[in-house]
């Protein structure tokens, strides 16, 4: 059904990407291995490889928590920006547009369909319309402020940058120290803030993409994301973050911030007494995936000519996308 990807992207000097985005746990990863697995009953099977713009599943020995795909889903589908970092390695907006590139001509080179799919959605933003132009890393300044982190804790330096750039404040949590510490080196540095460098919502030349934008009934997505933080628990996820932990990873390094893993070390837990504690953990790790997934949805917003659909709409995507498919013949 696709064919002549790589014809396409030499005759015409586009890349074709499709672009899949929607919330936490709505039903992304089944749905593209119902539409492009291996063996799958649909006319694009085995035609596709997937870039994950999931910014925390980049990092290696964190499966549970970022529910990652499993083996037997790899297996299916190809996928790629998966277990590329340790949790004590920053991997950024900027880090991910340049390998997701990369990886995009590489794709089409094999006639395969790149399909960028995750919830990331500031990911999946620069992506589409490319990076904003903030400057180039200081290196004494960055310095400076994680000495200052050191001495000084998260708190204080989290609570200047919302005296500074409320609006970046707002979106960066309090314990995403690389973020805060990048914020507040922008600010300096330039004495702008750094929500004043925004992305365009003009989409990125030399693409041509299909972008979809899959969507669930907020009442059942938050009961979806209930039953897979408790699925999680069952699948171990407490002996997932004490194996992270006795690798010397600490609630500091950037994979550590992730949902499902800084409630572990929030201050909150420690008013609760210890029979209490991981229930107290498991409800505020599907406390915070529910506030995300509602940030998620007002991010749709943000994302220039996307459809969406029901993400259980699997007739109707499949004929949009084999729309699309047909232009590039």
């Amino acid at each position: 059904m696709i064919e002549g990807i790589s014809c396409f992207a030499q005759r015409t000097g586009l890349q074709p990407v499709l672009v899949i985005f929607g919330p936490t746990a709505c039903g992304k990863t089944d749905l593209v291995l119902r539409l492009f697995g291996a063996g799958a009953d649909s006319p694009f099977a085995g035609q596709a490889e997937v870039i994950s713009a999931d910014s925390m599943q980049v990092y290696r020995g964190m499966n549970i928590g970022t529910a990652k795909p499993e083996i037997q889903v790899l297996q299916q589908l190809p996928h790629h920006l998966l277990d590329i970092h340790n949790p004590d390695e920053p991997f950024s907006a900027g880090d991910f547009v340049r390998q997701a590139d990369s990886l995009c001509r590489d794709i089409i080179a094999r006639n395969k369909l790149p399909v960028v799919a995750g919830g990331t959605g500031f990911y999946i933003k620069n992506f589409l319309c490319g990076l904003p132009a903030t400057p180039e890393a200081d290196e004494t300044l960055r310095n400076f402020l994680k000495e200052r982190l050191r001495r000084e804790g998260a708190g204080v330096l989290y609570r200047e940058l919302v005296q500074r750039d409320p609006a970046s404040a707002a979106v960066i949590h309090p314990h995403d120290t690389y973020r805060i510490i990048r914020a507040l080196e922008v600010c300096t540095s330039t004495g702008t803030p750094r929500s004043s460098f925004e992305v365009t919502n003009v989409l990125r030349s030399g693409f041509y993409f299909c972008i979809i934008i899959l969507e669930r009934p907020r009442a059942e997505l938050y009961e979806r994301i209930n039953l897979r933080v408790q699925e999680m628990f069952d699948a171990g996820l407490v002996q997932e973050v004490e194996s992270l932990t006795n690798a010397g990873y600490s609630a500091s390094d950037p994979g550590m911030q992730a949902i499902g893993y800084r409630e572990f070390f929030s201050l909150e837990i420690q008013k609760e007494c210890s029979e209490n504690r991981l229930n107290f953990i498991r409800d505020l790790i599907a406390r915070d995936s529910r506030r995300y997934a509602k940030r998620q949805y007002t991010f749709f917003k943000g994302i220039p000519e996307a459809c969406i659909f029901p993400v259980e709409s699997i007739e109707e995507i499949q004929q949009h996308i084999t729309a699309f498919c047909s232009t590039l013949s």
